[in-house]
Order: structure tokens, then C-alpha cells, then sequence
């Protein structure tokens, strides 16, 4: 809400009269997982309280760091459609986050299941946990041993150098948009059962990854030119590296 605070995310330091000493109240940005709902209608200072914990996974307050835990993500959602009261983020926090998707209306089947349930005003209640957080933090570090071919970074890079040189962007994507395409092609290969990534991963997570990180030339916006169209321009012009045959 506009109302918010930095301090109302990452928590104040109080003092406390009966022990005479300062104590550190956390914020609700402590947590596994995190929702910003509508993170644009918060002011560009409460969105800055962000930056730090989704980069470094830690938030300083009065000089002192703390730790939020692991594994730690963070989810927002904005609305498309309502702009009055809301704030655009800026580059530096479009580009800690690591995919950008849209939801959405739900099929019909789905809308009805929806419906049905109705009368439960809070289905949340009903959700066992299945898996913890120790887990997923063990998932995390063996995706983090995916295989990654030299050829294969070379053709992200290249991906990455050739939004930046299309002259339809401002701001094309940066070294924490291609680390951050090497993360998630580790983890979309192990999902599909291989211990080393393709660059056919690589071309399916462009443009979740990098579509939300270009900042394009407003008269080539205004002509009609999206990020989508860049993205795909982009994987026109760069030759992906071919299949190696064994010896």
C-alpha cells in the first residue's frame, strides 16, 4: 500500500527500557517466501528496501546485518491494467527479479472448481505442508552442479551483448540478467531429468528471463516494437552452437 514504510519490510530497531538495549524487531520480509501484492503502488523508497534482500539474501538495519534464512524468494504481482497511485520500479529491482510472467484468467474448468469452492473463505487452511525447507535448499544446491558447456555461456553472452548493441533498446540486458539465465537453465535441465544444459534451454527461458529487464527506446516503443520482438530478433541474429558428435 502507499503508506508503507522501509522500515514496515524490514523491521525497526527499538529500545527497549526494561533491559536498556536496542532491540531489532524483524519485518515481514523475513520469511521463505515473500509477496509484495501490487509492489507498484509502494513508494520508490519502501521498493528500495528490496533491493538489498533480494540480491545478498540479508537486510542491514542501523548498521547491523541479518541473515533472512534460506532458501528465501520473492514473489510480486502488479496490476496491468490500473496505473493512477502507482509507481514504476525501477531498473535495478526489475533486474533482481528472475522471471516475469502473466497469470491471467483461469480456464473453465478451472473457474469452476474456483466457484465450487466458494463457501471456503480460507482454502489455505486446508494445505498440508509437502516438502521443507531444508529440502528445498538441498534441491537448490544439486541444480547448482548442472553441467554448463563453455560454447553455451558463450551464446548466452552473446545473446545478452546483442540486446544491448539492438537499436531498439536503451538498456539491454546485464551481466545479472545472464548469470541469472545460467541459474535458471540449471534448474530447468534438472527438472527435465539432464545433468547438463542446452542451448534449446536456453532459447525457451529468453524470454521469461530478459523480456522484463530491456528498456526500450520510447520512439521504437511507440512505433510498435516490444520486448518480446527484441528477444526474438536477438535469436534470429546469434547461431546457436551446434550438437557435438562423439568421437
Amino acid at each position: 500500500t502507499p503508506d508503507l514504510l522501509p522500515s514496515d519490510v524490514t523491521g525497526v530497531t527499538i529500545y527497549d527500557q526494561a533491559s536498556h538495549r536496542f532491540e531489532f524487531h524483524r519485518g515481514p520480509v523475513f520469511a521463505s517466501i515473500v509477496l509484495a501484492d501490487e509492489i507498484n503502488r509502494a513508494s520508490p523508497k519502501t521498493q528500495s528496501a528490496l533491493l538489498e534482500v533480494m540480491e545478498e539474501s540479508r537486510i542491514t538495519v542501523d548498521g547491523v546485518t541479518h541473515d533472512v534464512g534460506r532458501p528465501f524468494l520473492v514473489i510480486a504481482t502488479q496490476n496491468p491494467i490500473e496505473q493512477a497511485g502507482t509507481y514504476k520500479l525501477p531498473e535495478a529491482q526489475l533486474d533482481r527479479f528472475l522471471i516475469k510472467t502473466s497469470i491471467g484468467y483461469p480456464d473453465l474448468a478451472v473457474a469452476e472448481r474456483i466457484l465450487a469452492g466458494a463457501a471456503d473463505r480460507n482454502p489455505s487452511a486446508h494445505l498440508p505442508a509437502i516438502i521443507t525447507t531444508g529440502a528445498v535448499a538441498d534441491m537448490a544446491d544439486l541444480a547448482g552442479t548442472v553441467h554448463v558447456d563453455p560454447a553455451v555461456l558463450r551464446y548466452t553472452a552473446q545473446l545478452a551483448e546483442a540486446t544491448r548493441d539492438d537499436q531498439a533498446t536503451r538498456v539491454g540486458v546485464s551481466v545479472r540478467g545472464s548469470l541469472a539465465m545460467i541459474r535458471i537453465a540449471k534448474v530447468y535441465a534438472a527438472a527435465q531429468g539432464r545433468h547438463f544444459v542446452l542451448p534449446d534451454d536456453i532459447k525457451v527461458l529468453v524470454a521469461p528471463v530478459w523480456t522484463h529487464r530491456l528498456v526500450l527506446d520510447p520512439e521504437a516503443e511507440f512505433a510498435g516494437t516490444s520486448a518480446e520482438t527484441v528477444v526474438a530478433r536477438v535469436l534470429e541474429s546469434i547461431a546457436a552452437p551446434q550438437a557435438r558428435s562423439a568421437a
